[in-house]
């Protein structure tokens, strides 16, 4: 399916006709609004190993995002409209350096990046009270389910989801998912569990899925406390369990230790050989700009960490390219954070990381799997003026294995938001 510019007009035109349709209300107007985000992005990543099929991954692409919420229409039960227009462009690339994810690829060989890709989706919503029901396209950001905004173009899912804060501090979340659209695809697909580096998980004879369910809620027990269930599962490959308390404790003016625990139960669904137990942990203290963060992560059962493909997860150390889920996996972090505007320099900040895991299961009579990974974020958002909003990220990622690839990594993010009305 290929679009042309032209698509996103359209379907802004299309969104704010359906949203008139509805029963007049002036809220429904008069609360719309809407943003054009333009990303544009590069990324370089070197595979450092011998025998690598391809020596670089090197991509460059303008990417814009253009997304409508409506208001409600007026009485016990509002209506409105979401509409979301995405488009990339290619700048550069070849068949020998794609495989970025920033931009979508011919599916035969030579497998080149297409000039422009796109996708169009639209949301009804439904609002009662304090409650919302949406059909249609969706970008969840749940522990069970994280759409992954990671490259030029965000990830969404097709499905229904009823979310709900009728009690003070409760927050409640109910949802079926059919389809996903990957962030480098315009295509509705089936979905599947990842099962990259050594998970070792086996599936049966449906490779794919067509129903996610999730269902869960966070209560903010105290300003400093807060504590969430959820449960996630890929019809037919695996359910899971999650659960997480989070406390932020105020040490004095400038200070603070916060805590972010997690723990993660993954089990097969009938049709696969999913068995772990994830549990991880953050320690964060900050003083003034400094952060410092630790973090471990111990992974245990008879395969690595379950989630949707493509998606984002919920362990504590998901980072750049690697998540640290394999199976039987142990890894700790040690993170390091700077907020410039103590110097003056409000809108810039650093952040600097390294991770290490060992003890993966890489089978019998192998030597334990293990890897590293460094990563470097730079960031400067301008405050005010004409460029307000104007963003630039420069980061920097190193990994090395001996269960996936070697990766020398760097992205250069430009982006800006600008408000339609």
């Amino acid at each position: 399916m290929r679009h042309t510019p032209k698509f996103a007009r359209q379907l802004l035109g299309a969104s704010i006709a359906l949203g008139l349709a509805a029963p007049a209300s002036a809220a429904f107007i008069d609360d719309s609004k809407a943003v054009l985000d333009a990303r544009n992005f590069y990324m370089n990543r070197d595979f450092r190993q011998d025998g690598a099929a391809q020596s670089k991954a090197e991509e460059w692409a303008q990417g814009f995002m253009l997304r409508f919420e409506s208001g409600y229409s007026e009485g016990p039960i509002g209506f409105g409209v979401d509409a979301i227009g995405l488009l990339g462009i290619k700048l550069d690339s070849s068949p020998d350096r794609t495989g970025t994810g920033i931009l979508k690829s011919d599916r035969e060989a030579p497998r080149r990046a297409q000039d422009e890709y796109g996708e169009a989706g639209l949301t009804a919503k439904l609002r009662a009270s304090n409650s919302t029901l949406k059909l249609g396209t969706l970008q969840p950001v749940l522990p069970a389910l994280m759409r992954n905004d990671s490259r030029l173009l965000p990830q969404t899912f097709r499905g229904a989801w009823l979310s709900s804060n009728e009690v003070e501090g409760l927050s409640l979340d109910l949802g079926r998912i059919d389809r996903v659209n990957q962030r480098d695809s315009s295509d509705n697909q089936e979905m599947t569990v990842f099962n990259g580096g050594k998970r070792n998980i086996v599936l049966g004879s449906a490779k794919t899925s067509d129903e996610f369910l999730f269902a869960g809620g966070r209560y903010q027990w105290t300003p400093e406390l807060a504590s969430s269930y959820y449960y996630g599962g890929l019809d037919g490959i695996y359910q899971q369990h999650l659960v997480n308390l989070v406390h932020q404790l105020p040490l004095g003016e400038g200070q603070s230790f916060k805590s972010d625990i997690r723990f993660a139960r993954s089990s097969d669904d009938g049709g696969s050989n999913i068995d772990n137990d994830a549990f991880g942990a953050l320690f964060t203290y900050r003083l003034g700009g400094h952060g410092f963060t630790a973090g471990y992560q111990h992974l245990s059962g008879d395969t690595g960490f379950a989630y949707v493909a493509g998606a984002d997860n919920a362990l504590v150390n998901l980072v750049q390219i690697n998540d640290f889920g394999n199976q039987d996996e142990r890894s700790w972090q040690a993170r390091y954070d700077y907020d410039f505007a103590g110097l003056g320099l409000p809108g810039l900040s650093l952040m600097t990381r390294y991770l290490s895991g060992d003890n993966v299961d890489r089978g019998t009579g192998l030597s334990e799997g293990k890897t590293w990974e460094r990563n470097t974020d730079i960031a400067y958002v301008v405050q005010s003026g004409p460029l307000k909003n104007f963003g630039l990220r420069l980061r920097n990622a190193t990994t090395r294995s001996n269960i996936g690839s070697d990766l020398d990594e760097n992205r250069l993010i430009l982006s800006y938001s600008l408000s339609l009305w």
